[in-house]
Protein backbone atom coordinates (compact mmCIF):
# COMPACT_ATOMS: atom_id res chain seq x y z
CA UNK A 1 0.00 0.00 0.00
CA UNK A 2 2.95 2.34 0.72
CA UNK A 3 4.35 1.61 -2.73
CA UNK A 4 1.02 2.60 -4.28
CA UNK A 5 0.97 5.80 -2.21
CA UNK A 6 4.47 6.74 -3.41
CA UNK A 7 3.48 6.06 -7.01
CA UNK A 8 0.36 8.22 -6.62
CA UNK A 9 2.44 11.08 -5.23
CA UNK A 10 5.03 10.75 -7.99
CA UNK A 11 2.49 10.85 -10.83
CA UNK A 12 0.88 14.02 -9.41
CA UNK A 13 4.27 15.75 -9.24
CA UNK A 14 4.97 14.62 -12.80
CA UNK A 15 1.66 15.61 -14.39
CA UNK A 16 0.46 18.64 -12.43
CA UNK A 17 2.56 21.79 -12.81
CA UNK A 18 0.58 23.36 -9.95
CA UNK A 19 1.90 20.78 -7.44
CA UNK A 20 4.65 22.51 -5.47
CA UNK A 21 5.49 19.88 -2.91
CA UNK A 22 4.55 16.64 -1.21
CA UNK A 23 2.90 18.36 1.74
CA UNK A 24 0.65 20.37 -0.58
CA UNK A 25 -0.40 17.18 -2.38
CA UNK A 26 -1.11 15.39 0.91
CA UNK A 27 -3.28 18.24 2.18
CA UNK A 28 -4.89 19.81 -0.89
CA UNK A 29 -5.58 17.16 -3.56
CA UNK A 30 -9.06 15.60 -3.22
CA UNK A 31 -8.38 13.06 -5.96
CA UNK A 32 -5.38 11.80 -4.01
CA UNK A 33 -7.45 11.62 -0.81
CA UNK A 34 -10.20 9.67 -2.59
CA UNK A 35 -7.70 7.17 -3.99
CA UNK A 36 -6.03 6.47 -0.65
CA UNK A 37 -9.39 6.02 1.09
CA UNK A 38 -10.36 3.66 -1.72
CA UNK A 39 -7.23 1.58 -1.29
CA UNK A 40 -8.19 1.04 2.34
CA UNK A 41 -11.86 0.31 1.58
CA UNK A 42 -10.84 -2.07 -1.24
CA UNK A 43 -8.69 -4.11 1.14
CA UNK A 44 -11.62 -4.40 3.53
CA UNK A 45 -13.90 -5.30 0.60
CA UNK A 46 -11.60 -8.15 -0.38
CA UNK A 47 -11.76 -9.43 3.19
CA UNK A 48 -15.51 -9.81 2.78
CA UNK A 49 -16.63 -7.20 5.30
CA UNK A 50 -20.23 -6.29 4.44
CA UNK A 51 -20.74 -2.63 5.43
CA UNK A 52 -17.56 -0.85 6.49
CA UNK A 53 -16.05 -0.60 2.95
CA UNK A 54 -19.20 1.08 1.64
CA UNK A 55 -19.24 3.47 4.58
CA UNK A 56 -15.63 4.46 3.83
CA UNK A 57 -16.58 4.93 0.17
CA UNK A 58 -19.41 7.26 1.14
CA UNK A 59 -17.11 9.15 3.50
CA UNK A 60 -14.68 9.66 0.64
CA UNK A 61 -17.53 10.89 -1.57
CA UNK A 62 -18.64 13.35 1.13
CA UNK A 63 -15.14 14.72 1.67
CA UNK A 64 -13.85 14.79 -1.91
CA UNK A 65 -16.77 14.64 -4.36
CA UNK A 66 -15.28 11.46 -5.84
CA UNK A 67 -17.34 8.26 -5.63
CA UNK A 68 -15.36 5.03 -6.00
CA UNK A 69 -17.03 1.73 -5.26
CA UNK A 70 -14.82 -0.34 -2.94
CA UNK A 71 -14.96 -3.24 -5.40
CA UNK A 72 -13.18 -1.28 -8.16
CA UNK A 73 -9.59 -2.32 -8.95
CA UNK A 74 -7.19 0.59 -9.39
CA UNK A 75 -3.52 0.33 -10.32
CA UNK A 76 -0.56 2.42 -9.22
CA UNK A 77 0.26 5.94 -10.31
CA UNK A 78 -3.36 6.87 -11.03
CA UNK A 79 -4.17 10.61 -10.92
CA UNK A 80 -7.71 11.95 -10.49
CA UNK A 81 -7.23 15.64 -11.30
CA UNK A 82 -9.61 18.04 -9.50
CA UNK A 83 -11.89 15.06 -8.96
CA UNK A 84 -15.32 16.58 -8.36
CA UNK A 85 -18.07 14.44 -9.88
CA UNK A 86 -15.92 11.41 -10.74
CA UNK A 87 -17.83 8.11 -10.46
CA UNK A 88 -16.10 4.71 -10.69
CA UNK A 89 -18.33 1.63 -10.61
CA UNK A 90 -17.95 -1.65 -8.76
CA UNK A 91 -16.42 -3.83 -11.49
CA UNK A 92 -14.25 -1.11 -13.04
CA UNK A 93 -10.56 -1.89 -13.59
CA UNK A 94 -8.04 0.95 -13.99
CA UNK A 95 -4.46 0.19 -15.01
CA UNK A 96 -1.26 1.95 -13.98
CA UNK A 97 -0.52 5.63 -14.72
CA UNK A 98 -4.04 6.52 -15.85
CA UNK A 99 -5.29 10.11 -15.68
CA UNK A 100 -8.95 10.99 -14.99
CA UNK A 101 -10.30 14.54 -15.00
CA UNK A 102 -13.33 15.95 -13.20
CA UNK A 103 -16.78 14.65 -14.10
CA UNK A 104 -15.58 11.33 -15.51
CA UNK A 105 -17.94 8.35 -15.20
CA UNK A 106 -16.87 4.72 -15.48
CA UNK A 107 -20.37 3.28 -15.38
CA UNK A 108 -22.44 0.24 -16.22
CA UNK A 109 -25.19 -0.13 -18.81
CA UNK A 110 -27.43 -2.76 -17.21
CA UNK A 111 -28.59 -4.37 -14.00
CA UNK A 112 -26.98 -7.75 -14.58
CA UNK A 113 -24.43 -9.09 -12.10
CA UNK A 114 -20.81 -9.77 -13.00
CA UNK A 115 -18.50 -7.59 -15.08
CA UNK A 116 -20.50 -4.54 -16.21
CA UNK A 117 -18.07 -1.62 -15.96
CA UNK A 118 -15.10 -0.57 -18.14
CA UNK A 119 -11.49 -1.74 -18.04
CA UNK A 120 -8.87 0.93 -18.69
CA UNK A 121 -5.45 -0.42 -19.61
CA UNK A 122 -2.24 1.42 -18.64
CA UNK A 123 -1.61 5.10 -19.51
CA UNK A 124 -5.20 5.93 -20.47
CA UNK A 125 -6.30 9.59 -20.26
CA UNK A 126 -10.01 10.36 -19.80
CA UNK A 127 -10.95 14.01 -20.37
CA UNK A 128 -13.30 16.13 -18.27
CA UNK A 129 -16.93 15.02 -18.34
CA UNK A 130 -16.29 11.92 -20.46
CA UNK A 131 -18.45 8.84 -19.92
CA UNK A 132 -17.12 5.31 -20.46
CA UNK A 133 -20.02 2.90 -20.15
CA UNK A 134 -20.40 -0.87 -20.12
CA UNK A 135 -18.06 -3.86 -19.87
CA UNK A 136 -15.70 -2.53 -22.54
CA UNK A 137 -11.91 -2.35 -22.72
CA UNK A 138 -9.87 0.75 -23.52
CA UNK A 139 -6.39 -0.06 -24.84
CA UNK A 140 -3.10 1.28 -23.52
CA UNK A 141 -1.99 4.85 -24.33
CA UNK A 142 -5.50 5.84 -25.41
CA UNK A 143 -6.98 9.31 -24.92
CA UNK A 144 -10.71 9.96 -24.52
CA UNK A 145 -11.66 13.56 -25.28
CA UNK A 146 -13.62 15.77 -22.91
CA UNK A 147 -17.37 15.22 -23.07
CA UNK A 148 -17.12 12.03 -25.13
CA UNK A 149 -19.41 9.05 -24.52
CA UNK A 150 -17.63 5.76 -25.21
CA UNK A 151 -19.70 2.59 -25.61
CA UNK A 152 -17.33 0.28 -27.57
CA UNK A 153 -13.99 -1.42 -27.16
CA UNK A 154 -11.02 0.69 -28.21
CA UNK A 155 -7.60 -0.56 -29.30
CA UNK A 156 -4.25 0.74 -28.11
CA UNK A 157 -2.76 4.12 -29.09
CA UNK A 158 -6.10 5.66 -30.09
CA UNK A 159 -7.92 8.94 -29.65
CA UNK A 160 -11.66 8.95 -28.98
CA UNK A 161 -13.87 12.00 -29.52
CA UNK A 162 -17.58 12.74 -29.86
CA UNK A 163 -20.98 11.34 -28.88
CA UNK A 164 -20.98 8.44 -29.36
CA UNK A 165 -17.21 8.15 -29.10
CA UNK A 166 -15.46 7.64 -32.44
CA UNK A 167 -11.90 6.36 -32.75
CA UNK A 168 -9.06 8.10 -34.59
CA UNK A 169 -5.90 5.98 -34.53
CA UNK A 170 -2.64 7.56 -33.43
CA UNK A 171 -0.53 4.38 -33.40
CA UNK A 172 3.18 4.92 -33.01
CA UNK A 173 2.98 8.60 -32.02
CA UNK A 174 3.94 9.62 -28.50
CA UNK A 175 1.41 12.17 -27.27
CA UNK A 176 1.57 14.43 -24.22
CA UNK A 177 -1.30 13.27 -21.94
CA UNK A 178 -2.00 16.87 -20.97
CA UNK A 179 -2.21 18.16 -24.57
CA UNK A 180 -6.00 18.37 -24.84
CA UNK A 181 -5.73 21.05 -27.55
CA UNK A 182 -4.13 18.43 -29.82
CA UNK A 183 -7.32 16.36 -30.07
CA UNK A 184 -8.51 16.16 -33.67
CA UNK A 185 -11.82 17.71 -34.75
CA UNK A 186 -13.38 14.67 -36.42
CA UNK A 187 -16.67 16.41 -37.26
CA UNK A 188 -14.92 19.31 -39.02
CA UNK A 189 -12.76 16.88 -41.01
CA UNK A 190 -15.78 14.89 -42.21
CA UNK A 191 -17.73 18.04 -43.10
CA UNK A 192 -14.74 19.25 -45.12
CA UNK A 193 -14.58 15.88 -46.91
CA UNK A 194 -18.31 16.04 -47.67
CA UNK A 195 -17.99 19.54 -49.14
CA UNK A 196 -15.10 18.44 -51.35
CA UNK A 197 -17.04 15.36 -52.45
CA UNK A 198 -20.10 17.46 -53.31
CA UNK A 199 -17.89 19.77 -55.39
CA UNK A 200 -16.44 16.75 -57.20
CA UNK A 201 -19.92 15.33 -57.91
CA UNK A 202 -21.12 18.69 -59.25
CA UNK A 203 -18.17 18.73 -61.65
CA UNK A 204 -19.07 15.19 -62.76
CA UNK A 205 -22.68 16.23 -63.41
CA UNK A 206 -21.57 19.26 -65.43
CA UNK A 207 -19.25 17.06 -67.51
CA UNK A 208 -22.02 14.52 -68.15
CA UNK A 209 -24.37 17.31 -69.25
CA UNK A 210 -21.74 18.57 -71.67
CA UNK A 211 -21.31 15.02 -73.00
CA UNK A 212 -25.06 14.67 -73.58
CA UNK A 213 -25.09 17.91 -75.55
CA UNK A 214 -22.22 16.67 -77.72
CA UNK A 215 -23.98 13.35 -78.34
CA UNK A 216 -27.26 15.11 -79.16
CA UNK A 217 -25.45 17.32 -81.66
CA UNK A 218 -23.84 14.26 -83.29
CA UNK A 219 -20.31 15.36 -82.48
CA UNK A 220 -17.61 12.91 -81.26
CA UNK A 221 -16.71 13.06 -77.59
CA UNK A 222 -13.38 14.69 -76.81
CA UNK A 223 -12.99 13.13 -73.32
CA UNK A 224 -14.47 10.26 -71.28
CA UNK A 225 -17.73 11.02 -69.50
CA UNK A 226 -17.46 8.59 -66.58
CA UNK A 227 -17.30 9.96 -63.03
CA UNK A 228 -14.76 9.21 -60.35
CA UNK A 229 -14.94 6.03 -58.27
CA UNK A 230 -15.27 6.13 -54.51
CA UNK A 231 -12.11 7.69 -53.13
CA UNK A 232 -10.27 7.71 -49.82
CA UNK A 233 -12.29 10.61 -48.48
CA UNK A 234 -15.53 8.67 -48.96
CA UNK A 235 -14.08 5.80 -46.92
CA UNK A 236 -13.08 8.24 -44.19
CA UNK A 237 -16.69 9.45 -44.02
CA UNK A 238 -18.00 5.89 -43.75
CA UNK A 239 -15.50 5.08 -41.01
CA UNK A 240 -16.62 8.16 -39.08
CA UNK A 241 -20.21 6.94 -39.31
CA UNK A 242 -19.12 3.48 -38.12
CA UNK A 243 -20.13 1.74 -41.36
CA UNK A 244 -18.39 -0.25 -44.09
CA UNK A 245 -18.68 0.35 -47.82
CA UNK A 246 -21.53 -2.22 -47.89
CA UNK A 247 -23.56 -0.26 -45.35
CA UNK A 248 -22.81 -2.73 -42.58
CA UNK A 249 -21.83 -1.64 -39.11
CA UNK A 250 -18.10 -1.75 -38.40
CA UNK A 251 -17.43 -4.79 -36.14
CA UNK A 252 -16.10 -4.22 -32.64
CA UNK A 253 -12.48 -4.96 -31.92
CA UNK A 254 -11.90 -7.94 -29.64
CA UNK A 255 -11.24 -7.03 -26.02
CA UNK A 256 -7.58 -7.10 -24.97
CA UNK A 257 -6.71 -8.95 -21.74
CA UNK A 258 -7.44 -7.22 -18.45
CA UNK A 259 -4.97 -4.63 -17.24
CA UNK A 260 -2.14 -6.59 -15.60
CA UNK A 261 -1.18 -3.89 -13.12
CA UNK A 262 -4.69 -3.04 -11.93
CA UNK A 263 -5.11 -3.90 -8.30
CA UNK A 264 -4.85 -2.17 -4.95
Amino acid sequence: MLDALRADLAIIRQRDPAARGTLEILLCYPGFHALELHRLSHRLWRLGLPLLPRMLSQLGRLLTGVEIHPGARIGRGVFIDHGMGVVIGETSVIGDNCLLYQGVTLGGTGKEHGKRHPTLMDNVVVGAGAKVLGAITVGINTRIGAGSVLLRNVGADSTVVGIPGRVIHQAGARIDPLAHSALPDAEASVIRNLMERIDSLENDVNRLQACLKEVAAGRPLQEPCSGNAQNLRDREILEFLGETANGEETPLRPSPPAAPGAGT
